[in-house]
């Protein structure tokens, strides 16, 4: 082989995709599961470890393929909560995080789908970091591969695409990724543990509920009215309000599941009593609860505008908004900041070393 010949990358292969490539190769079909399974269920980053298949194969394999994307360069630990932080670099440079977080018999990935992210959502860490790329199928992968070995399989029972980037803007990716993840030869997870969060791409929430995946889907709400989402939320300006809860609803009628509303809590924003009668209003509509999440400094990414304006509803009054929702018979949960001492709670995935330059605009397919 030519040294200078770029390297087929296996990691991100659908089965269907490795026997078709291991028949374009002169091998039989079924070493494409055979591969798939090593990578997959057994979490190898080496052929030598894959010990039923001949020497011949092997070594063909490895002059010619590649089995990681991504390269685990450092781990921290929330000393507080247990939550545990994964920075990887990509191979031309870039960096994302993924945060493990433990939760009583739960242990779940949060995972990235893109390097930054074009949203600019103002209370979002991540979006201050502009845009770079999407991942590819394989780097989304790798990020539960390599913490499952990390950790060891069994202690992650879900995963969830709520770290750095808009999963539906990396839409073909993100569906791929959870086809490998919920595949029977991984052993992996089922649909019921995996759950996409968006920030609200209408026609994608549409296409995603016509692919027949029923995964979970959590909403990034933070407000029910146009103008205030507006101002926190640009993508709003793109897909309203209104054209999201329509599809949130097309969604939730055409695979039977409930849908999470992501509610960041903000003084003086969205913690208004206006603000508990249009949620109210709005997850009466359709099958739904909804997540107040405490709003987590971002004072790491020194943020100008509004985004240094923004203050956090106090833990007191965040229950009182709770209470109130509760009485109008909205389901509500209130989360639990983890992991904020090492800036892994939720909003504050970010990463300042990233190079080139920023970009903001969005990253359709």
């Amino acid at each position: 082989m030519n040294t200078t010949e770029k390297k087929i990358q296996l990691k991100g292969l659908t089965l269907t995709e490795l026997q078709d490539y291991l028949i374009s190769i002169g091998e039989q079909k079924f070493r494409g599961a055979q591969i798939f399974n090593w990578m997959y269920n057994h979490l190898s980053f080496d052929f030598r470890e894959m010990k039923n298949m001949s020497k011949e194969l092997l070594q063909k394999l490895t002059d010619t393929c590649e089995l990681q994307t991504l390269n685990l360069i450092t781990t921290q630990d929330s000393q507080s909560t247990g939550t545990k932080k994964y920075l990887f670099a990509t191979h031309d440079g870039m960096n994302i995080e993924s945060v493990l977080i433990p939760e009583n018999e739960r242990n779940t990935l949060c995972i990235s789908t893109q390097v930054g992210c074009p949203l600019d959502c103002k209370f979002c860490a991540t979006g201050l970091m502009g845009y770079k790329r999407n991942l590819t199928p394989g780097e989304v992968v790798d990020q539960y591969l390599l913490a499952a070995k990390e950790k060891g399989k069994a202690n992650i029972t879900n995963i969830v695409y709520m770290g750095m980037g808009e999963p539906l803007l990396n839409f073909e990716t993100t569906l791929k990724s959870v086809e490998i993840f919920t595949h029977e030869l991984t052993k992996g997870l089922s649909r019921t543990r995996i759950t996409i969060s968006t920030a609200g791409i209408a026609p994608k929430i549409k296409e995603l509920a016509d692919r027949g995946l029923r995964v979970k889907l959590a909403f990034s709400l933070h407000s029910a009215f146009e103008d205030v989402r507006i101002k926190i939320m640009p993508i709003n300006k793109k897909y309203s309000l209104k054209e999201n809860i329509d599809a949130l609803k097309y969604y939730a009628n055409k695979t039977k599941t409930r849908i999470t509303f992501e509610y960041t809590m903000l003084k003086g924003l969205n913690d208004r009593m206006e603000d508990v009668k249009a949620i109210s209003k709005l997850c009466g509509s359709l099958p739904s609860k909804i997540n107040l999440i405490p709003f987590n400094s971002i004072k790491h990414m020194s943020p100008g505008g509004i985004s240094s304006q923004l203050e956090p509803t106090s833990l007191k009054d965040i229950h009182q908004f709770a209470d109130r929702l509760r009485d109008n018979n909205i389901t509500v949960m209130i989360r639990e900041t983890q992991g904020d001492d090492i800036a892994a709670a939720c909003g504050q995935l970010a990463v300042k070393t990233n190079s080139p330059g920023h970009n903001t605009e969005l990253a359709q397919e």
